[in-house]
């Protein structure tokens, strides 16, 4: 299934925040693609670090993202993930289980620093 869009992983939107230049200009070449979007693991991680002078920047960001809301479907997906890797003795967190369900849900294409945290194979990631 096509990508309908991008889901920018935590460590994305942080890079992004900071200037790192080569995720700047990646999340312009994206946004010109197919739109980017956040879920609510990645808001709470963000809101949860951030510098009263950064709020202002950081909510209008947000705010133009697309938002996947996490709906019971996606949070059994996740579930499910945490499962079928523990028992493989892998130990995910549910924070990174219900970004890629919402990715996956959502025929999203995962923007992230992490894909070793993702080993979903039915997952679409891009690694910067």
């Amino acid at each position: 299934m096509a990508s309908k869009g991008f889901l920018l992983d935590t460590t994305v939107l942080i890079d992004f925040f900071r200037g790192r230049k080569e995720v700047v200009c990646l999340l312009e070449k994206l946004v010109e693609e197919a739109p980017l979007a956040c879920c609510p693991v990645t808001v709470v991680e963000i809101f949860s670090g951030v510098r009263p002078e950064e709020l202002s920047r950081i909510e209008e960001l947000l705010e133009a993202l697309q938002y996947c809301a996490i709906q019971y479907k996606t949070a059994r997906r996740a579930g499910l993930y945490r499962r079928e890797y523990q028992k493989r003795g892998i130990t995910l967190s549910v924070s990174d289980t219900l970004i890629v369900a919402v990715a996956v849900e959502n025929s999203l294409t995962l923007v992230t620093k992490n894909v070793r945290h993702f080993p979903m194979p039915e997952l679409s990631a891009i690694e910067h």
